[in-house]
């Protein structure tokens, strides 16, 4: 799915805040902390819980195979003051069960309500129009949680329709918003952003 550019472990993305980065098992420790925090469980369909160390460690090994291999596309998120360090994650990963790739997202309690995710959602949505050119991505949020929706719609992406999912690990069941953008909304968003800059200018 995705091309060589991004195959290999120093391929990153920069963004005003942000660096997207392949995630290293040095990350665990964070991803455990900040992915294992309810707050952040209840806003994602698809964080399992609870979370422990070792599949975290096996989950990171598998996002970066997957990487390797072009089947998706995995990155952590490190602000651009602290490279290091991990404040989310971010990834685009085959799904047979949607119309396309699905996107999916969580950032850490202390780091929303900057745009964060917005941010990270825009630069990997970019990509994989851009660099493996492709036709549509699906998204979801849980059904409630408006902070998710706006994410979605600020990056281009329209409702189309609901579910019910069995949350993975936890055993009940919730409602999903599904959400999905194509190649042809997201150039014309592009020529729009584009337009506006030269207005701007």
């Amino acid at each position: 799915m995705f091309p060589d550019l991004t195959r290999d472990d120093v391929f990153r993305i920069e963004t005003r805040s942000l660096w997207l980065r392949w995630p290293r098992v040095k990350d665990v420790e964070a991803i455990v902390r900040l992915a294992g925090a309810h707050a952040v469980a209840a806003m994602t369909a698809r964080l399992p819980q609870p979370i422990d160390r070792a599949g975290i460690e096996a989950a990171v090994l598998d996002a970066r195979r997957g990487n390797a291999e072009g089947a998706g596309l995995a990155m952590a998120l490190s602000l651009r003051s602290e490279p290091a360090g991990l404040v989310g994650m971010i990834g685009i990963q085959a799904d047979a069960s949607e119309d396309g790739p699905h996107l999916g997202y969580w950032l850490g309690r202390p780091f929303w309500g900057r745009g964060l995710a917005t941010e990270a959602a825009t630069a990997i949505v970019d990509a994989y129009f851009a660099y493996a050119g492709g036709a549509v991505l699906a998204s979801e949020a849980r059904g409630g949680s408006a902070a998710s929706r706006r994410v979605l719609e600020k990056v281009g992406f329209a409702a189309c329709g609901t579910a019910v999912r069995l949350l993975p690990a936890r055993g009940d069941a919730t409602a999903i918003d599904l959400f999905r953008l194509d190649r042809a909304a997201w150039s014309a968003r592009r020529a729009d952003a584009f337009a506006g800059r030269v207005r701007a200018a």
